[in-house]
């Protein structure tokens, strides 16, 4: 059956089925993973792309995009992009779209439980009664939730909904960002340091990128301070990692959840290591229904695109047409 647009289609890597079942009745999608000689496929379909659907774990660089002098819609799957240059691609005039929204609740939950295990060490408590400890003595008492101050490195959707949950459980809550949010009623603290002091759990939710990389650098870990927790839910690049490992083993800070690496999926043996963080395997949104709503989302954009509407939800760098 030919496909409802006569539109050329890249998929770097592979999409949910349903996702890739609904473009292919609506593209001409090629596949690069199927294909014997990648690079061969990529020269021979370059003069026709029109669209990209990129899944996570497709990096598009300037590079790539610009090899294919057709493109004009990048529709990715997830909330960040820095792994695509948005900004050449809306300098181009290529509309690159994101999906914003249908993940917010699920990663605020994410990152409130991150938070709640780490300070309570929970997931210590479930390994200790598992090595069957308790039957020698009761687990040690933990540091508490209780007379904390939460500060958001990074108040956007995600930020505020996390916010609103910390404030729910008695947290006062202050933020930084690039900018005050007038509309924010909120303490706003100018830099990260100053928000580092002013708080004792600090929870990442900043973008990732060349201009968030090592936001959180020792100087940020140290104002945190020795009863600090530091959450990260946002990008493994915005941290350094080399001085989280120096700061959790030194005890410049109490403990750190994560749910992100600078390079996933492989973390370091040193933060393995260590009985004060607690990892994820970057599941804030790893839900079926949200990772379905997402993926619905990349589809609906491309869909929009291919019949002359504005896409949904476009990011800020590039223009919001059809």
């Amino acid at each position: 059956m030919a496909p409802r647009f006569d539109i050329d289609l890249l998929m770097p890597v592979p999409m949910m089925p349903f996702v890739m079942d609904q473009l292919d009745q609506a593209f001409r999608v090629h596949k690069p993973w199927l294909a014997p000689d990648r690079d061969a496929l990529l020269r021979q379909v370059a003069p026709d792309v029109r669209a990209i659907a990129a899944g996570g774990g497709a990096v598009l660089t300037a590079d790539l995009m610009g090899r294919l002098p057709r493109l004009e819609c990048v529709s990715s799957f997830g909330v960040g992009y820095d792994s695509i240059d948005a900004t050449w691609a809306g300098a181009h005039g290529i509309v690159v779209t994101n999906t914003p929204d249908v993940l917010t609740e699920e990663v605020a939950d994410t990152a409130l439980a991150l938070t709640l295990m780490t300070v309570r060490r929970l997931p210590q408590a479930e390994r200790y009664l598992r090595a069957g400890s308790w039957l020698d003595k009761s687990f040690p008492l933990t540091p508490t939730l209780r007379g904390r101050t939460a500060g958001i490195l990074g108040l956007g959707r995600i930020g505020k909904a996390i916010a609103h949950r910390l404030a729910a459980c008695g947290l006062p809550v202050h933020y930084h960002g690039r900018h005050r949010q007038d509309d924010v009623d909120l303490p706003y603290h100018a830099t990260p340091v100053d928000l580092a002091a002013a708080v004792d759990v600090l929870v990442v939710v900043t973008p990732g990128g060349a201009g968030t990389r090592h936001l959180v650098d020792a100087g940020v870990l140290a104002a945190l301070g020795p009863d600090g927790i530091l959450i990260n839910i946002a990008r493994g690049s915005v941290v350094d990692e080399t001085a989280l490992v120096a700061a959790l083993r030194d005890g410049t800070i109490l403990g750190a959840g994560l749910d992100v690496f600078a390079d996933e999926p492989r973390v370091p043996q040193a933060l393995l290591d260590l009985d004060n963080a607690v990892l994820l395997p970057h599941v804030g949104s790893a839900t079926t229904h949200t990772r379905r709503a997402m993926g619905q989302l990349v589809v609906d954009n491309l869909l929009a695109w291919a019949e002359g509407r504005p896409v949904l939800t476009p990011v800020a760098e590039t223009p919001a047409k059809g």
